[in-house]
């Protein structure tokens, strides 16, 4: 980007201000330690592969953070039992609460596999809306 503005920059300049502030600078970009406090947003989508229906299931934070995708090619209690294992195994620890569509898939495997963690119901896509959306400059609201 410099050089498209006419700034020479020799490589060691550069090299050294990746060693000066690559650390902090990856450091922000790497997400919050998983805690007991999250929500978890869980959907499913449909897709097709090849021709097939396959389902894409899929678990949000509540900050937007995508904690893991799965591909199966059915939509039942078995197939949620194992995107929740994936994502304990994954984030180490139980959320505090998890959203999900009226799928009743969810509430078996969570009443299997997390039966101490709360579990809500929306009517509506749960992860569409959980998405932050950044707006620049002055806007209020």
């Amino acid at each position: 980007m410099l050089l498209e503005r006419g700034i020479v920059v020799p490589y060691e300049t550069i090299r050294r201000w990746g060693r000066r502030f690559g650390a902090a600078y990856a450091k922000r970009l790497r997400r919050k330690m998983p805690s007991r406090e999250d929500v978890w947003h869980l959907d499913e989508v449909v897709i097709s592969i090849g021709g097939r229906k396959h389902w894409l299931w899929r678990a949000v934070d509540q900050d937007g953070y995508v904690l893991d995708e799965i591909v199966q090619s059915r939509r039942d209690t078995k197939a949620a039992k194992r995107l929740l294992l994936r994502l304990l195994k994954k984030q180490g620890l139980a959320p505090k609460r998890i959203v999900s569509d009226k799928l009743r898939s969810y509430g078996a495997a969570q009443r299997d596999v997390m039966p101490c963690v709360e579990h809500r119901h929306t009517r509506v896509s749960t992860i569409g809306q959980r998405i932050p959306i950044y707006h620049c400059g002055n806007e209020s609201g």
